[in-house]
């Protein structure tokens, strides 16, 4: 199975070139309006659209991949909470392991019965551990999946979980705030991780001011993801994509 994205990520990893993914729960998309988002999308140069949820209530996400290839070029990837989250339509899928958690079924048990479907989807699998770190208050995704984050102030207990996913062979570390997260992931965390892996670290959860995305990108987050802060911020996404630009010019 090609590799593209992957390949993309690693490459602009390789390049210290950093990129934005946008983060669209369908539960939160009005389709009626969804295509001039998309078009915004477009002007501010976001380099991956992921598409998921912890709990998915309506059956929307294949009409809105469908208005993403049809309004943009902006390859899609699947968030899933869990393995009815999946759809042949997207470019690709975190497969998602929760290392931070002891939950079994997010360890591997999803990921079992996905599997054969998987296999024949065509998706790109993208191979993620995934930290949940704690951002002030309980998130969906620490509820579905009854897990405990990882403490706010315990970089160390980060790093030496994203280097067991490392070692593991997973190709991607997401550290993550959850959806609606107080506050952001730590830089001293995410430097703490970035210090001890080679693969590339993904940041969300948080990120809802240009300060916070450039202090994201300082500490050594290779990609930002955003979500539930554009809902009430219509001005952040070409804020924090004129952060992302200023850094790639610099390395350019």
């Amino acid at each position: 199975m090609p590799k593209q994205l992957l390949d993309k990520i690693l490459s602009d990893k390789q390049s210290k070139r950093k990129s934005l993914a946008v983060l669209l729960d369908p539960d939160k998309v009005e389709l009626a309006s969804f295509r001039h988002f998309l078009f915004a999308c477009v002007e501010n140069h976001v380099d991956f659209f992921f598409v998921g949820g912890s709990l998915i209530t309506k059956n929307i996400m294949a009409a809105m991949i469908e208005a993403i290839r049809t309004h943009t070029s902006i390859p899609v990837v699947i968030f899933p909470g869990n393995n009815l989250h999946i759809d042949p339509s997207a470019d690709a899928i975190l497969l998602l392991s929760l290392i931070s958690g002891r939950n079994p079924d997010y360890l591997i048990g999803q990921h079992v019965i996905a599997a054969p479907i998987l296999k024949q989807s065509g998706l790109e699998i993208l191979p993620t551990g995934y930290i949940l770190v704690d951002s002030g208050r309980q998130t969906t995704v620490s509820y579905i999946s009854n897990t405990t984050p990882i403490p706010h102030d315990k970089p160390d207990i980060a790093a030496c979980t994203a280097m067991a996913g490392e070692m593991l062979g997973l190709k991607l570390i997401y550290l993550d705030g959850g959806s609606g997260a107080m506050y952001p992931v730590s830089p001293k965390m995410i430097s703490r991780v970035k210090e001890n892996i080679d693969v590339p670290l993904i940041v969300g959860g948080g990120i809802n001011s240009a300060e916070k995305a450039h202090e994201a990108l300082e500490a050594g987050a290779d990609m930002l993801v955003i979500g539930n802060a554009f809902e009430k911020n219509p001005t952040l996404l070409p804020e924090i994509a004129e952060v992302i630009h200023s850094f790639n010019l610099t390395t350019a």
